[in-house]
């Protein structure tokens, strides 16, 4: 059976997001899957700094790159961090719990993604994007947004969704996943009253009753496109031949 790596980014357990977390590992657990968790609420230290690496020489202007790229040496890996490798590592699937704020996942998941995706260990050079160490592992974002789905569409004054995400998603491809369509559940804030919050409790309510049957298609939701490698020129510009998926990586005028 599969293991999956649940990644829960919200400050309180109690929450939508956290109850549509506990969805999906309720459900994991129930077809037999291994299940690990990452609670992003419980203290963990999102800002990567010089006192995360003791060795890192008195004196020298702080480089992460070359700070993580030590741990995979010699240098041992803070324990908070060695934890959360080794879950990525034995994960064959990810999926990430978090609302949108201020357009954008929480800080703590940015964070997060600072300090576990270490070079050296999770990518290098020649290991990143379509050579990624991750080849063959899935991601799957499980997203909530407090705006309507009409102001989260591509012509909403909330901004396209799936373009708040791309930066997470293409940090998953630089590992190498495959990042599938994220799940989007919108409306989702604490400001509802009366007869409306009744009505959004029970869509919530139903959101969380089909998170299993949403699970067990998970060989049928579609992936996020992405360029391939040999998409690009030697300089790293995209060939006037090839497609284009988004205006993050577009055609030049």
């Amino acid at each position: 059976m599969p293991t999956t790596l649940v990644v829960i980014a919200h400050p309180d357990r109690r929450s939508f997001t956290g109850a549509w977390a506990q969805a999906s590992i309720a459900a994991l657990e129930a077809k037999g899957d291994r299940v690990l968790i990452s609670d992003l609420s419980t203290g963990f230290d999102a800002v990567e700094a010089a006192h995360h690496h003791p060795d890192w020489p008195a004196g020298e202007s702080f480089d992460p790159l070359k700070a993580q790229e030590r741990l995979t040496g010699d240098c041992p890996l803070p324990p908070d961090i060695a934890a959360e490798v080794e879950k990525l590592e034995a994960a064959d699937r990810v999926i990430f719990h978090f609302p949108i704020w201020w357009f954008a996942p929480p800080a703590v998941l940015k964070g997060w993604c600072d300090r576990v995706f270490l070079h050296g260990r999770t990518h290098d050079v020649d290991n990143r994007f379509d050579t990624g160490l991750f080849r063959g592992r899935q991601a799957l974002f499980c997203v909530s947004t407090g705006s309507s789905a009409a102001e989260s569409s591509p012509s909403g004054k909330e901004g396209d969704i799936r373009l708040l995400l791309w930066p997470l998603a293409q940090t998953l491809r630089y590992l190498g996943f495959t990042v599938l369509e994220p799940e989007l559940v919108h409306g989702v804030h604490g400001y509802w009253t009366g007869e409306e919050r009744n009505a959004v409790e029970a869509r919530l309510g139903a959101v969380l009753a089909r998170q299993a049957d949403l699970l067990a298609d998970w060989n049928a939701r579609p992936e996020i496109p992405f360029n391939s490698e040999t998409d690009f020129d030697d300089r790293g510009q995209l060939r006037p031949d090839a497609p284009s998926y988004g205006p993050f990586i577009r055609h030049g005028s």
